[in-house]
């Protein structure tokens, strides 16, 4: 793990959805509890020697809950919290403006309702998933994943197959331009990301 990853403020878990019952509500407040340990534990002592048990301890639960929300230590870092927020801002976008500007947009008004604390909590996450080699094959992973989801956007908003050519080509375009980007700069906030999209509307000038 990176210096700077170990030496960061306790971050604050991403938002989700709000709403909902009691019980959807006592299960994010311990979901949330999860990471906020996790975390603080990742930056103590280091993501492998973290072990499940000492998270759950950390969360006052038993290891056998902590399964009930993630499947695995990994997932703990790898959860995107931002993917409901994004994907209700990209389908909310006007039909006027192109795939790529909706996305832009969306961007915007994602960062724009994440309190300070949010970002700070995505910022470390990011770091984490680059800076901890164990977690290097699960980002490849997520590449995948967020292909298939940005395809799907894409093909519901132009009414094409997600599996059409151009449209796996945009989804994946713009996965790989953002993962590489956070790759090699180590950053990760609505600038940098929205840097990407305009880079590649732009088409890519060298």
């Amino acid at each position: 793990m990176s210096a700077d990853t170990a030496s960061a403020t306790p971050p604050a878990p991403a938002k989700t959805v709000a709403g909902g019952g009691l019980r959807e509500r006592k299960k994010e407040r311990t979901r949330r509890t999860i990471r906020t340990e996790a975390f603080r534990l990742f930056r103590e002592q280091g993501y492998t020697e973290t072990t499940v048990e000492q998270i759950a301890a950390a969360a006052d639960i038993s290891p056998s809950t902590f399964f009930r929300y993630f499947p695995s230590k990994e997932q703990v870092a790898l959860a995107d919290d931002l993917d409901p927020m994004m994907i209700a801002a990209f389908e909310a976008q006007p039909a006027g403006l192109s795939v790529l500007a909706a996305f832009r947009q969306a961007t915007i008004e994602t960062f724009a309702a994440m309190s300070q604390e949010e970002r700070d909590f995505e910022k470390q996450r990011v770091e984490i998933l680059y800076s901890v080699p164990e977690l290097r094959g699960a980002v490849a992973m997520e590449l995948e994943r967020s292909v298939g989801l940005i395809a799907d956007l894409v093909a519901k908003r132009t009414g094409r197959d997600a599996h059409e050519f151009e449209v796996r080509v945009f989804a994946g375009a713009l996965s790989g331009a953002m993962i590489g980007f956070v790759d090699q700069a180590g950053s990760f906030g609505s600038e940098q990301i929205l840097r990407v999209m305009e880079f590649l509307e732009a088409g890519m000038p060298l």
